[in-house]
């Protein structure tokens, strides 16, 4: 009889420690971002963090909206894309674009307005900051 005590005994504590864990969940939205080379009406970044996932919204302003579309029909002037992301060393990351010799990843440093452009090619790395975004907010959700 005391083995099935300490049984009932184990698995309650273990029901409690379960019901009182809550998952923390983090998402950064970074807003108001400018860029380098093209005008945008709206350019923001959705960094889900427990997710492992980013979303860009961007509404491009007409004139950059023309420029693409005079070489590429397919371009819209409000677009958004979805990509997988992970952390490492201080940096939100998303998986890399492109070839093995060849690829791009964007990345944001936590707690930063900026965000940058990685571009590999056999091995050698180059860094560039491609926008700085006017806000930066940070939702943390418990459940």
């Amino acid at each position: 009889m005391t083995g099935n005590k300490f049984f009932f005994l184990l698995v309650s504590i273990l029901l409690f420690m379960f019901q009182t864990q809550s998952v923390k969940s983090e998402i950064i939205i970074l807003s108001g971002c400018d860029d380098k080379q093209d005008e945008f009406l709206k350019n923001e970044y959705i960094l889900n963090l427990n997710e492992l996932i980013m979303t860009r919204n961007y509404i491009y302003r007409e004139k950059t909206y023309q420029k693409y579309k005079l070489t590429d029909l397919s371009i819209k002037k409000s677009n958004s894309y979805v990509r997988n992301i992970y952390e490492k060393d201080g940096k939100i990351l998303t998986h890399k674009h492109g070839y093995p010799q060849f690829y791009t990843q964007i990345f944001f440093k936590k707690d930063e307005k900026e965000v940058f452009m990685k571009t590999v090619l056999n091995n050698e790395e180059g860094i560039s900051k491609i926008s700085n975004c006017k806000k930066i907010e940070k939702f943390d959700d418990n459940s």
